[in-house]
């Protein structure tokens, strides 16, 4: 990563998770799930009758290896979001930028009134919404304050499979996560080895030797 590449949204969560997976896994491509591919093809009809027909029809040609195991996922999902009312997507896939930051990322839905959401495949939490998608937030928040010149409070977190939507209102402390998962990503680049956060995923991951035994160096002490 050169210092005038952009980072994207998913790398800030990926490091602010575990900067050392991130570490050994910064060159891995990334693949979207089936699960996902399900969720993100029914939020474009969010706010509109849901045909599953239709529906299935459009995931069937985005991704042509889908497993048709999951058509009752996406009957599933149809059935919890008939519950709520949506409001429908004035645009959908927007990408959006800070030139200030460096941050590059995607906003799944933006709605008539301009508020912003993201699709998640996940089922929500009993209240508010995960780490992971606050930090989601926050970093797309700052990309689209700087794009629109106005103050961005917050945005939804819409987590398909339980058909429910939840506000996040941007706090201090999104904020300067997203700055430190930014100074981390830009260290790690320029050859610094992280050190294991005291609260990681640490069980079962395929990391957890080297993990404990490079204890944060340089990668040119390493090699």
């Amino acid at each position: 990563m050169s210092h005038g590449e952009h980072v994207t949204v998913s790398a800030l969560v990926r490091v602010h998770a575990c900067p050392v997976r991130y570490y050994y896994e910064r060159n891995d491509p990334l693949a979207e799930s089936d699960r996902y591919a399900v969720c993100k093809q029914l939020s474009y009809h969010l706010g509109n009758p849901l045909d599953p027909e239709a529906i299935w029809g459009e995931i069937f040609a985005v991704r042509p290896t889908v497993d048709p195991a999951l058509r009752e996922f996406l009957a599933f999902c149809i059935a919890s979001c008939t519950k709520s009312e949506w409001k429908p997507a004035r645009e959908c896939d927007v990408k959006v930028v800070s030139v200030k930051h460096g941050i590059v990322g995607m906003i799944d839905r933006i709605t008539q009134d301009g508020a912003f959401s993201i699709v998640r495949a996940a089922g929500a939490m009993p209240f508010g919404t995960y780490a992971a998608d606050r930090l989601r937030v926050a970093a797309l928040a700052l990309c689209l304050e700087e794009m629109t010149g106005r103050i961005v409070e917050g945005g939804c977190v819409e987590y398909i499979p339980d058909g429910v939507s939840r506000y996040h209102a941007v706090q201090p402390r999104d904020r300067r996560q997203v700055i430190a998962a930014l100074h981390r990503i830009r260290s790690i680049h320029d050859g610094e080895m992280p050190r294991r956060l005291l609260n990681a995923p640490c069980n079962r991951c395929k990391y957890k030797e080297r993990c404990e035994s490079s204890g944060g160096h340089r990668l040119s002490e390493l090699l």
